[in-house]
């Protein structure tokens, strides 16, 4: 198990190579590199934070909410077509500064009306996309989201069943957004969880940084150990949950203390 931070956490405050250049000069073990923009979907840019992250160790890598992902699982041809470029593009900065997983906000649900998945179909799908990623030595990791496919219980299940080897990103924000308890997400996508995304929330609901708020970590983190979590617990805050860079690095030494003590 180990602890670390997103480069989301700094987003607007630093762009995605100095992100995580400050991140490792700040003596932080680990990291998910947040991509940005489609700029930074290719090998050469894989390669500049390769450079800036000196020894800290990339775990996983994000990309920007929708900005190709919901359509990969598009009956548009070329839409489709696209985005296979483009997830193509992201592997290979991915395999270039050394993520390990490909955390996924996977398809979207855009619209307010019902609709009834077609899981032959998004299975076919995800198995296409997990290839991509494999051919890169990234392994995909399906994130719960609150507006994409995975926003309720069951669905990570049905999916598994026709990509055995998926993983999970466990989102204890997502899941709050969702209206489900954590717990239930959890214990759903069990030891295929490769990656937590942590953050705390206060007694008014607003999100603030691990330790700061009323979450009760030791009991998220028993969870976690109880369903054979060995991956790694990164906070991803948004920048206006702390003003100095100071409080998200203390931030990090509470979650560090805390699962030390629960992962054995």
């Amino acid at each position: 198990m180990k602890t670390g931070i997103s480069t989301s956490s700094l987003f607007r405050r630093f762009q995605t190579e100095y992100a995580t250049e400050e991140l490792k000069n700040a003596g932080v073990k680990t990291a998910e590199v947040f991509l940005e923009s489609y700029c930074e979907y290719n090998k050469k840019f894989g390669k500049k934070v390769k450079k800036s992250k000196g020894g800290m160790d990339i775990h996983s890598v994000h990309t920007l909410t929708t900005q190709f992902e919901p359509q990969l699982y598009s009956t548009n041809v070329r839409a489709k077509e696209d985005s296979f470029i483009l997830l193509e593009r992201t592997m290979q900065a991915a395999e270039a500064m050394g993520a390990k997983y490909y955390t996924f906000h996977g398809g979207a649900r855009f619209k307010k009306t019902p609709i009834i998945l077609d899981f032959d179909k998004i299975g076919a799908d995800t198995a296409a996309i997990e290839e991509v990623c494999k051919k890169h030595g990234v392994l995909l990791a399906y994130e719960n989201v609150h507006w994409g496919y995975y926003n309720y219980i069951g669905f990570f299940s049905e999916l598994k069943k026709r990509v055995p080897e998926l993983k999970g990103t466990f989102d204890i924000k997502q899941a709050r957004q969702s209206g489900i308890p954590y717990k239930e997400f959890i214990s759903e996508m069990g030891e295929s969880i490769v990656t937590a995304h942590i953050s705390d929330v206060d007694q008014n609901g607003k999100m603030c940084l691990p330790g700061r708020g009323i979450t009760d970590f030791n009991e998220v983190f028993g969870r976690l150990n109880d369903a054979g979590f060995e991956g790694a617990i990164l906070i991803e805050a948004y920048p206006s949950d702390y003003k100095e860079l100071s409080e998200l690095y203390r931030s990090l030494d509470f979650i560090t203390e805390t699962a030390d003590k629960i992962f054995k």
